[in-house]
């Protein structure tokens, strides 16, 4: 898993043992908890990231707006899609 700050460029790699929605908002949970929770968390449409799981750290951080880009997308990931 690749979390970028949009502003900074720092980039976290996690290793993760499946795409399972709970380890991917436990993963994140841990990134938030250590940097601060973004006000937007933008990510591809894949279903680990739409799922329950994930929506469900809207919880902890209220404030937090998920957003949906389409994969490979320059315009939307083209931040990421450099890093990768």
């Amino acid at each position: 898993m690749m979390h970028q700050d949009h502003l900074t460029k720092f980039v976290i790699l996690k290793s993760l043992t499946s795409k399972r929605a709970e380890e991917v908002a436990y993963n994140l949970e841990e990134i938030f908890t250590l940097l601060g929770a973004p006000s937007i968390l933008q990510s591809v449409n894949g279903r680990e990231f739409a799922n329950n799981g994930v929506t469900s750290l809207k919880k902890f951080w209220p404030a937090l707006k998920i957003v949906h880009g389409k994969p490979r997308h320059l315009q939307s990931q083209g931040s990421v899609e450099r890093a990768n």
